[in-house]
């Protein structure tokens, strides 16, 4: 009798057990959330979180998908549910049942959408385009009312270089026409993700939820509505992507789906950030492992790429985004921290996908030899390829600098001219991006040490010389920060951007004479670009600069421009004679700048520190 009653008692227990474990079982999160039909690469990989889902076997009754794999890891409250799409597959909500034996416990209604353009429809930015760079908390706030967000770590501070200031996705939107109208083409914006931090979450490198936007800057529909209206006005949409990192505030930091789905998950180890091992061909396995591997900080775990699952996610991430915004381009942060070989099976996912898109990459590096390293074409020695068609020309800008702050002015942009011409490391160095400054480094005004004729021949050679322009929001009226480098101070508030704000830059209310003749330098200079063919399709000729005079020519066979920048005080003597084989059959060059003809004939006068962009006729 006893022993009966222990079996009704264990069979009672079980039952209840195994009952509490079926009212356990949940779906928190799939993702992607949804994905397309006819997508040229038909695989999907879903991950599937939930408490105890690992339990539960998936299947799908939809015509054209199917279910190739079920992966299980470690932890069970993970699903990694592999499909294929046939091309055939037509849009529509797709079930996705969660079974236990026969027993269906649980079910997902998965939307399969229709695209709205084909991948080779989706052209990316090129040379005709001219990028305007905006830190989102910095520039307008739109909406004062998701300022504060119930529920979020960080609060706005406005007060607080470093704290979050209001600017939001509604900002951007309502202030298109001033982007437009001063001739961007192109926004490229860094991120607008989820940021839940406990601080610093303004600039949006700490990544909490690779799918939603922050509720401070706004909602999803709100980012594809400023890609819509964007695009409305000619202007594309260009997405700053973190793969290298997450927040140590996301969401699975607290529950891994496996311990090598972060490098380090145990110790914190920080990255030795010499970025020179990636090349190196007596590097030791421990300063590799210690660059590629260590953490960038201790607020950003690293992503263990080499994890099949962890590059599948990552991968399939930028291509919803692509596809959800209908973005015009991609710039990916700290490209060389990733692992070398996903960022080739990365770019290259992108690429084949939408083969006239571009990506640009961050390589902060002054060397174009480690530069070129990454670049689709180039043939390195140790035979690494990647399918990255563009990167951030930091050794131009270094160089640029320098030659703008040389002490004897005969001897200005001797750098910049020797820079240029190590072009031939890189397979493709018009589809390089060039820009005076950006959201890490001091505002150009203050690399010029505030001197305005250098800052204007500094804009005039990124918006003239080979390459995709990018200027950084604020540049335009002289945005400084002298003294420092915060990089909360660099990123300071756009003038109008805030109600009460006693200076507007969006209407020119408040800005001194020389802030208003930078913005009207600048509009012009970016306009007269956007129809220029020479500079978007043209060949490039310099010739060494003399006596603190530089000079080069953008040309097509019907086309050309004559660029001179004259880094003396004092207007200067230009003799002509050695531009020849440039200038012969040209009789005059009007400038764009200020409509004046020069004729060409011996020599011409130049003004001290102004840059001359000739049209030839």
């Amino acid at each position: 009798m006893k022993s009966r009653l222990s079996k009704i008692v264990f069979a009672v227990l079980f039952v209840a057990s195994f009952s509490t474990t079926l009212a356990q079982s949940s779906i928190k999160r799939v993702e992607p959330p949804n994905w397309w039909v006819g997508m040229k690469n038909s695989s999907l990989q879903l991950l599937v979180y939930g408490d105890h889902i690992s339990d539960l076997y998936p299947s799908i009754d939809y015509k054209g998908v199917s279910v190739e794999r079920v992966i299980r890891v470690p932890n069970p409250n993970y699903l990694f549910v592999n499909l294929t799409i046939e091309p055939y597959s037509m849009p529509g909500k797709m079930q996705v049942r969660f079974k236990r034996g026969d027993e269906v416990v649980l079910t997902h209604t998965y939307p399969l959408l229709a695209r709205e353009k084909e991948g080779e429809a989706m052209k990316g930015f090129d040379n005709s385009d001219v990028m305007y760079l905006i830190t989102p908390d910095r520039f307008a706030n739109g909406n004062p009312d998701n300022d504060y967000v119930e529920g979020m770590r960080e609060n706005p501070d406005r007060s607080n270089p470093g704290g979050r200031h209001g600017g939001d996705i509604k900002g951007m939107i309502d202030k298109l026409d001033y982007i437009a109208d001063m001739g961007f083409s192109a926004i490229w914006l860094n991120p607008v993700l989820e940021n839940d931090m406990d601080s610093f979450s303004y600039h949006g490198y700490a990544i909490t939820d690779f799918y939603r936007v922050d509720p401070r800057f706004g909602t999803n529909e709100e980012y594809r509505q400023l890609a819509d209206r964007a695009r409305e006005k000619g202007i594309k949409l260009i997405m700053d992507m973190i793969s290298n990192h997450c927040g140590s505030r996301h969401w699975w930091m607290e529950d891994l789906p496996m311990d090598d789905w972060i490098n380090f998950p145990d110790k914190y180890v920080q990255t030795n950030h010499k970025k020179a091992v990636i090349q190196d061909p007596y590097v030791s396995t421990a300063d590799y492992k210690g660059f590629t591997d260590g953490w960038f900080v201790r607020t950003m775990p690293d992503l263990n790429q080499r994890n099949s699952l962890v590059s599948t996610y990552l991968i399939q991430n930028s291509i919803w985004w692509v596809e959800f915004l209908g973005l015009g381009g991609i710039r990916m942060d700290t490209y060389p921290y990733n692992d070398k070989d996903f960022m080739s099976d990365w770019s290259c996912a992108i690429m084949d996908e939408y083969p006239n898109f571009n990506i640009v990459g961050e390589e902060w590096v002054g060397l174009p030899t480690i530069v070129s390293f990454w670049q689709q074409g180039k043939e390195n020695p140790n035979g690494y390829t990647s399918c990255l068609p563009s990167l951030m020309d930091f050794p131009l800008q270094e160089a640029m600098r320098k030659s703008l702050n040389v002490k004897n002015s005969d001897n200005a942009f001797l750098p910049l001219y020797e820079m240029l011409a190590q072009d031939f490391l890189y397979a493709d160095p018009f589809n390089l991006v060039v820009f005076p400054d950006n959201h890490d480094m001091s505002r150009w005004f203050t690399q010029v040490n505030e001197d305005f004729g250098f800052f204007k021949l500094g804009l005039a050679y990124v918006l003239t010389t080979r390459g995709i322009p990018q200027i950084y929001y604020g540049t335009e009226v002289l945005m400084s920060n002298p003294g420092t480098e915060s990089h909360g101070v660099i990123r300071s508030d756009f003038p109008g951007g805030w109600e009460g704000d006693k200076v507007n830059a969006f209407t020119g209310k408040g800005l001194s004479e020389e802030q208003k003749e930078a913005v009207e330098f600048t509009k012009k200079l970016i306009n007269w670009r956007n129809g220029a063919e020479a500079i978007h399709t043209g060949r490039l000729m310099h010739y060494i600069p003399q006596n603190g005079v530089y000079v080069f020519f953008r040309y097509t066979d019907k086309e050309k421009v004559m660029v001179i920048l004259n880094a003396n005080e004092a207007p200067t003597a230009l003799e002509l004679g050695r531009f020849s084989q440039m200038l012969d059959g040209v009789a005059t060059g009007r400038d764009v700048l200020t409509g004046k003809l020069y004729q060409l004939k011996a020599g011409i006068t130049l003004p001290g520190k102004e840059p001359l962009v000739l049209e030839l006729e």
